[in-house]
């Protein structure tokens, strides 16, 4: 399995990138926060030659204006992966079922050559998702052994641990199959 990261704002730009194959920025969240750290984090993972993947954490509402604002914001490269971060605000709130969907389609729609993936936790994936919609590929969120979450449906990766960072491993047999995967949207 393939190693890899996600990270956000809490964390360096000079993250370490030994051992990796990838890396998921956090790039934008609803319709107005944009990671003081999208540009910095995204260069190092270039520099380091992995495969880069951006997220948006979706807040419940307008979601064709949260997908436009996400891929305004989030760099357009051919090979980078798109994902929505679904599960409970800050607020307390979520997206519904059929947001969630809505928004991966509007994404898919805006960036039909990318890759558009959910990340969602075990919880939500189990007891609040209805749909069993994930777009390309579902990045599950269990925090068990690498590369083992404790659900039944395909997963392209598994964020397993958030110590000392999130760390993820992906499904793929070789860094070449996630590139080709990647490319292919």
């Amino acid at each position: 399995m393939l190693r890899g990261i996600d990270v956000s704002a809490y964390q360096s730009s000079t993250y370490g990138t030994d051992g990796l194959s990838f890396v998921f920025v956090k790039a934008t969240e609803g319709r107005s926060y944009v990671n003081p750290r999208l540009a910095a984090q995204t260069k190092r993972a270039r520099d380091a030659g992995l495969v880069v993947g951006f997220y948006h954490f979706l807040w419940p509402g307008d979601l064709a204006a949260q997908a436009e604002y996400f891929v305004s914001e989030a760099p357009g490269r051919a090979g980078d992966i798109l994902a929505v971060d679904w599960e409970t605000t800050g607020e307390g709130t979520r997206a519904n079922n059929a947001e969630k969907d809505s928004f991966i389609r509007k994404v898919k729609a805006l960036r039909p050559d990318n890759r558009v993936i959910l990340y969602a936790n075990r919880d939500y994936w189990l007891n609040v998702d209805t749909t069993s919609y994930a777009g390309d590929g579902l990045w599950i969120a269990d925090y068990v052994t690498a590369g083992e979450p404790r659900i039944r449906a395909t997963w392209r990766f598994h964020q397993y641990t958030d110590d000392p960072v999130d760390t993820n491993v992906a499904d793929f047999a070789s860094e070449a199959a996630l590139r080709k995967w990647a490319d292919g949207a």
